[in-house]
């Protein structure tokens, strides 16, 4: 089997007290490995079995519904929790210089990538991507879609995600999204961003 189930890369508590111990274990045990065994389930015995789950998303609006929506709660978690760090730094390197030259500054970035995360209506995810021809941009999306399908509005290659699924929060934050978003960039894993960020421009 090409798919695998990730291990988190560091403690369920690691990340307290911006995200507790509980979110994490729940988040990590029950709600992706769901989505990687329906997803798994799915493409049993199809050609999808050997494929990289982003070969399924470049035509992910050809395939049925639970591969898209498991497939995608597979991949998009798993880019989650590398996102994120218990020892975050300043946000630095290629990827923070790109962010400056397109958004004014981190700051601003940050505002507009908070709003993007607040305004997803429902469910769902906002992003940075670089774009194919290396521009950055701020997007969102529904359930767990992601900007490698060939569904997405926006499409291009995510260097950074957070999930705004009510699961993700609601123990610590209930339905203070805003306040979950504000204090998720204080675990940020910006060197982990620079090197989806440099992967996606050579």
């Amino acid at each position: 089997m090409k798919h695998e189930f990730p291990d988190l890369p560091y403690a369920y508590d690691a990340l307290e007290p911006v995200i507790d111990e509980t979110t994490m274990r729940l988040h990590h045990t029950k709600h992706h490995k769901t989505y990687y065994d329906k997803f798994v389930d799915a493409i049993s015995g199809t050609d999808m079995e050997n494929k990289s789950l982003e070969e399924i998303f470049a035509s992910i609006s050809q395939q049925p519904a639970v591969v898209r929506n498991n497939g995608g709660g597979l991949w998009n978690h798993t880019l989650y929790w590398n996102c994120m760090t218990p020892n975050a730094k300043e946000p630095s390197g290629p990827a923070v210089d790109a962010i400056k030259a397109k958004f004014g500054s981190v700051d601003e970035f940050k505002d507009a990538f908070t709003k993007a995360g607040i305004g997803q209506f429902g469910s769902g995810w906002a992003w940075l991507v670089v774009k194919p021809g290396g521009e950055l941009e701020i997007t969102s999306t529904a359930n767990q879609d992601n900007p490698l399908m060939d569904v997405a509005s926006v499409q291009g290659t995510p260097i950074l995600g957070c999930d705004v699924w009510e699961h993700a929060y609601y123990i610590s934050y209930q339905n203070r999204r805003p306040e979950y978003l504000d204090n998720w960039w204080k675990v940020v894993n910006w060197d982990y961003v620079n090197e989806l960020y440099e992967a996606a421009t050579k």
